[in-house]
């Protein structure tokens, strides 16, 4: 079944609306309010007053909390846009675990629940893992192999794998499932960016690690596509091109150093012991094998295509880095 199309009415609910993409997505949402429509934005975090936009109903809560069917059977949105997962890595392996995959499991409970027509989810191109042997670019039929020692790359295997029963199970819970590769605005900060940030910034001798990039506009664009035209089906996320480490590093105006894996995964497993930070030795693959994705699929077929490539992506980053240390 292919849901009714969005701008004849019917609701949509957001969760992880206070997250990066989230809150751009609900202001984009909100701004082209339709009178038929009701927009629910559902967060962990409470939502302060001041912050709340016109014609957005907001809603606290945890979406691992078996009440998520109630609040879905209340509000009846035709589409649910769940956006709410575990984005650092070497947190709480046992409660990531459970926020991404049990959540996601009680989204589905709830939204079959209240009759949803349309889930649209997030999941992650990591779920394709982090491996020698990927094909370069990846595409959407490629395996899934998330590494079952990296938590964040396993758990969205585990979602998808769920996504895919569910789809069996339940055709009339239609689906659209993105996954992103790496995704930079102007004020991204996380672990990734922390890469291209140092004085000296550091790779791996004998791989290029490349980074397939899209920026945050084009993620919240392609989600209100999803929302307003809707195309079910699985699409990877990404801008054209794609940037090495050390394109990375020559575009910051940084040096580039590239590190045997052997050295660094001993001094990762040093730090480590040392409680110094959070990544171990099974954390080297993250940099040395990253997934590069393909968005043949993303424009032939769901029509879509991002206005910004790779490099544009990261100088978008850079000038609004730039910005915000005036």
């Amino acid at each position: 079944m292919t849901p009714r199309d969005q701008e004849t009415g019917g609701g949509v609910l957001v969760t992880g609306a206070a997250g990066f993409i989230g809150h751009s997505l609900i202001e984009r949402l909100a701004g082209e309010k339709s009178t038929n429509s009701e927009i629910v934005a559902l967060d962990v975090r409470e939502v302060a007053p001041s912050d709340r936009l016109p014609y957005v109903t907001y809603v606290t809560g945890d979406i691992r909390d078996p009440a998520l069917k109630d609040m879905f059977k209340q509000h009846s949105p035709r589409t649910v846009v769940h956006l709410a997962s575990v984005v650092a890595v070497g947190g709480d392996p046992q409660r990531d675990w459970e926020i991404d995959v049990l959540g996601t499991k009680n989204v589905l409970l709830a939204s079959l629940n209240a009759g949803i027509e349309h889930l649209v989810v997030t999941s992650s191109g990591a779920a394709y893992g982090y491996h020698a042997d990927n094909p370069v670019p990846l595409h959407e039929d490629d395996p899934l192999r998330g590494n079952e020692d990296f938590p964040y790359a396993r758990n969205k295997r585990e979602v998808e794998e769920m996504l895919v029963e569910w789809r069996e199970l339940y055709p009339d819970l239609a689906q659209t499932v993105f996954r992103p590769c790496t995704v930079l605005g102007p004020t991204t900060n996380n672990q990734i960016t922390a890469l291209f940030e140092r004085p000296v910034v550091t790779g791996i001798s004998g791989t290029a690690t490349p980074f397939s990039l899209i920026a945050d506009t084009d993620v919240v664009d392609a989600l209100v596509q999803a929302v307003r035209q809707p195309k079910p089906g699985i699409y990877n996320l990404s801008g054209d091109g794609m940037l090495s480490l050390r394109d990375i590093a020559k575009l910051n105006h940084k040096p580039y150093v590239g590190i045997p894996p052997s050295v660094l995964k001993s001094a990762l497993w040093l730090l480590h012991a040392m409680r110094l930070t959070e990544l171990g030795p099974g954390n080297v693959k993250f940099i040395q094998y990253r997934p590069v994705l393909a968005n043949d699929k993303l424009k032939s077929e769901f029509g879509f295509s991002p206005k910004h490539n790779a490099v544009e992506v990261f100088e978008r980053y850079r000038a609004g880095r730039a910005e915000l240390t005036k």
